[in-house]
Parts: structure tokens; C-alpha cells; sequence
């Protein structure tokens, strides 16, 4: 494999560069072996354990020239490697948004055919995603102060990465994990979400009305099944858009009458076609 090797980049802990990645790191970390999440369109993505503590590598051997060719095709250029996740962990850190703790990200060339490229995140072992931790809602609801926590956090989030010019492109609730202790929340007025899965995050100087939309919907349809009220909702779009709610659904109709009908084909594509 011909890569450019004047512009690599290695950003690994120093203990892992005086030890088992002391030589050949790139070799090596290519040949992880673990528990196989991913194994997809030169993406391979593997939870895997050093020295007692638990990692996520996302593996990036290159797009191929049959899929950088049909990216280029349907006039998008491709993301091709770890890079934007990466740039993307740093970016949601400098907004005070919790997601995956950065342990290494590496590069080896820069042709998107054939480049390599990795990131290891820390696995957040202590977190279950909100999907999850909500689909006992509809029978058994958490407390009101919890789920207008969750709900105020969401939207904090959510409303912090689109101002700052940053859509997610997966918005679902899946992707926001909750940070528990022995299996419970520690503190239900102020618990912590993370979000992850970033490899599609993309910053703007400001935010498109469409990707605006898709990030919303793509919220509101995956929260469609654990039982939130209408009043739940106005809480969401009143703390996302830091106005009173009246303001809020006066200046912009057009928007959430766009995010429902949006969220309604999301779902029922889901109920046609069923989990991914």
C-alpha cells in the first residue's frame, strides 16, 4: 500500500509510546483484536482491554476507490477517517459538552482511498444510552424532577452544538449516554449525558435550516416511544431555543411544523424498515 508518509500524525499517552507502542504503533493497533462492534466500509470498530481498563478503537483503513468515486458522484465529499471525530471530540469539550474521553488518534496518509487513520476513546462503561434507560417509561416513569433534568439537558446540548454552527447528523437518543452509579442516577437534578458517535459531525460558521431540521426530527422521532408528554416537548424546544415559550412558537412555526413532519417520516421509515 503506497501512503504518504510526510504528513502522520501519532497522538498517543506517553505510557503507550514507551511501551507496547514503542515500535511499529500503527502495525500493531491495526491488528487490535476485541469485541467487534463494527466491521464496515473500511471502518472497524472494537471495544478492547489494556492494562486492566477498557477502550473503543474505530479502526479507518481508507475508503476504496469505488466509494470515494460514488461520493464524488452524488457531489459530496466523503469523510474518510477518524479526523472528524476527532476534531469533533474537541470541539463539543470546548463547549462544555461531556462525550468519549480522548485517548489517541492517529494518521497515516492523507489520499482518502487508501490513508489510515484511527481514534481510541475511553470506554464509558458506567453510562447506558437514553433509549435504553427510557423504555420502561411508557409503564414505569421516572421521577418528574429526573425526567425534566434529562429533557432540560438534552436540549442545553442540543441548542449548544447548533448555535455554536454543529449538527450531529444521528441525533437519536440513543446517542446520549447517562452517566449511573451502581446502577441508578447519583444526582436525578443534574445528571450527566454524553454524546457520542461523532464520526458525522459537521461545524458550519451557521447552521443550515435543513440540517437544523434533520438534527431535530431525528430527536423527535426516536423519542416517539417512551412516553413523553406534549408538555415535555414545549419544555425541550423552550430551553433549546433560551426563549419563553410563547416567542418560541410565535417567531418560528415554520421550523417545528417542518421538525414534525420530518420526525413523523422518520418514523414510520423505522416501522417499514425496522432497527438498522
Amino acid at each position: 500500500m503506497n501512503l504518504d508518509q510526510t504528513s502522520d500524525i501519532l497522538e498517543i499517552p506517553d505510557s503507550w509510546r514507551q511501551g507496547w507502542l514503542k515500535e511499529k504503533p500503527f502495525v500493531k493497533l491495526f491488528a487490535l483484536e476485541g469485541k467487534l462492534y463494527r466491521h464496515k466500509d473500511g471502518r472497524r470498530t472494537l471495544q478492547f482491554e489494556h492494562e486492566g481498563k477498557s477502550y473503543f478503537a474505530k479502526l479507518h483503513h481508507g475508503l476504496g476507490w469505488r466509494r470515494f468515486l460514488k461520493s464524488l458522484f452524488r457531489l459530496k465529499w466523503p469523510i474518510s477517517g477518524a479526523e472528524n471525530e476527532w476534531q469533533a471530540i474537541k470541539l463539543l469539550e470546548a463547549l462544555d459538552i461531556p462525550t468519549t474521553p480522548l485517548v489517541a488518534y492517529g494518521r497515516r496518509g492523507t489520499n482518502p482511498v487508501n490513508k489510515q487513520s484511527f481514534i481510541i476513546t475511553k470506554d464509558l462503561d458506567n453510562c447506558t444510552s437514553l433509549e435504553d434507560f427510557g423504555r420502561e417509561w411508557p409503564v414505569k416513569p421516572p421521577s418528574p424532577e429526573l425526567k425534566r433534568a434529562l429533557i432540560n439537558e438534552v436540549a442545553r446540548i442540543t441548542g449548544t452544538m447548533h448555535r455554536a454552527g454543529l449538527n450531529h447528523c444521528d441525533l437519536y437518543i440513543c446517542h446520549f449516554l447517562l452517566e449511573l452509579e451502581n446502577g441508578r442516577v447519583l444526582n436525578p437534578k443534574s445528571p450527566i449525558l454524553h454524546l457520542i458517535d461523532l464520526h458525522r459531525v459537521r461545524q458550519r460558521r451557521q447552521l443550515p435550516r435543513r440540517w437544523q431540521i434533520k438534527d431535530l426530527a431525528a430527536l423527535h422521532f426516536s423519542s416517539f416511544e417512551i412516553g413523553l408528554t406534549r408538555r415535555d416537548r414545549l419544555r425541550f424546544l423552550k430551553i433549546y431555543s433560551q426563549a419563553p415559550l410563547r416567542k418560541v412558537l410565535a417567531d418560528n412555526p415554520q421550523l417545528w411544523q417542518a421538525v414534525e413532519k420530518r420526525g413523523q417520516a422518520f418514523y414510520r421509515e423505522f416501522k417499514r424498515r425496522g432497527p438498522r
